[in-house]
């Protein structure tokens, strides 16, 4: 089997898989449905996948590793330092008024996954990763005296923390993209107040 046909078939999986926790309310995932939304067989998921746990962890990894990619696409492509942290914070609170996608953390988020073996690792490996972003921009901030009070690894994790509550927030409220809007500034506004921002 060429690469391009074992990357479609264990996109294949994860996307019926996705359709499967979506019907099922976020819970009660068996390989069985799985494989028969694929059209796939059981050897293909066992090429790609030790377990269900390991498909779970994988959807994760999938998801959280997209978001961070873009993310960080958009806080590289800012001017300066303070307005990649509005970009970071911004994409990341937007998540929660796109329907689709705020259907999809949703999913992700579902109990079943949670109560997976590594989960907690995994969530730990994607915030980690946001915080290095975040203190990376921070850096930059304090170098060019754009973020004058930045203390980067500290404040990263104040931000990152602030953020997920605002994020907890707009996911269990409304998902009108004014209020995804305004909870963005009002995040971003605290942030650059407190790193000495002009």
């Amino acid at each position: 089997m060429s690469v391009t046909a074992d990357t479609g078939e264990r996109s294949r999986i994860i996307e019926a898989a996705y359709r499967c926790l979506v019907d099922a309310g976020g819970g009660g995932l068996s390989v069985t449905g799985v494989l028969t939304a694929a059209g796939l067989s059981t050897r293909a998921f066992y090429r790609h996948f030790g377990s269900k746990d390991a498909l779970l962890l994988a959807m994760f990894r999938r998801d959280s590793d997209r978001v961070h990619a873009e993310l960080t696409a958009a806080a590289d492509a800012a001017a300066t330092p303070p307005e990649a942290l509005r970009a970071w914070i911004s994409g990341m609170l937007s998540l929660t008024a796109d329907s689709r996608r705020r259907r999809r953390v949703l999913v992700m988020s579902c109990g079943e996954l949670m109560g997976t073996a590594g989960y907690a690792a995994e969530r730990a490996r994607m915030t980690a990763a946001h915080r290095t972003a975040v203190a990376a921009i921070l850096e930059r901030g304090r170098a060019d005296g754009s973020l004058p009070w930045a203390d980067p690894d500290a404040d990263a994790r104040t931000i990152t923390a602030a953020l997920y509550a605002a994020f907890q927030e707009r996911m269990a409220a409304d998902p009108a993209p004014e209020g995804a809007e305004a909870a963005s500034r009002q995040v971003t506004d605290f942030a650059l107040r407190a790193l000495g921002a002009a």
